[in-house]
């Protein structure tokens, strides 16, 4: 995710879960799911682990920029 969207994210960190990690509900496209967001220190932002039958659902390959769209589910 893009550090400066990570940045405000993080003022969300009392309510980290296991990890830092914060649930999520995610969008790309007609895919839809639930996951956690999990800080990553080298990069300097939040990941979002994105399976693979979500990929093949929205058509994303290695490489590909996609828009998502993510609400906090705390």
């Amino acid at each position: 995710m893009p550090k400066t969207l990570s940045r405000r994210i993080a003022g969300f960190a009392p309510r980290l879960g296991p990890f830092g990690a914060l649930p999520v509900r995610a969008a790309i496209g007609r895919a839809h799911w639930r996951t956690s967001i999990f800080p990553d220190r080298k990069a300097g932002a939040y990941l979002l682990p994105i399976k693979a039958e979500v990929r093949k659902t929205a058509g994303i390959g290695a490489g590909d920029r996609v828009r998502i769209r993510l609400e906090l589910d705390l």
